[in-house]
C-alpha cells in the first residue's frame, strides 16, 4: 500500500472511531464536549498535545 492509501486508511479509521461515541453515547458525548469547551484554552491545547504525542508513540510502536 502506498503512502496515500495508508493516509486514507488512517483518516477513515479516525472518522469511524470519532463517530462511534456520539452515535452510541450521544448525551454523554455532548456533556463531555461541553465540559471540554468550557475549559481554558491552554488546558485544551495541553490535552491536544498529549493526544498527539500518544498517537505518535502508538504509530512508532506499530511500525
Amino acid at each position: 500500500m502506498d503512502i496515500a492509501g495508508s493516509l486514507l486508511l488512517a483518516i477513515a479509521l479516525m472518522l469511524i472511531i470519532e463517530g462511534m461515541f456520539p452515535f452510541v453515547f450521544p448525551t454523554a458525548w455532548r456533556d463531555t464536549f461541553r465540559r471540554i469547551a468550557e475549559r481554558p484554552v491552554h488546558q485544551v491545547r495541553i490535552g491536544g498535545l498529549i493526544v498527539m504525542v500518544l498517537g505518535l508513540v502508538l504509530l512508532l510502536i506499530a511500525t
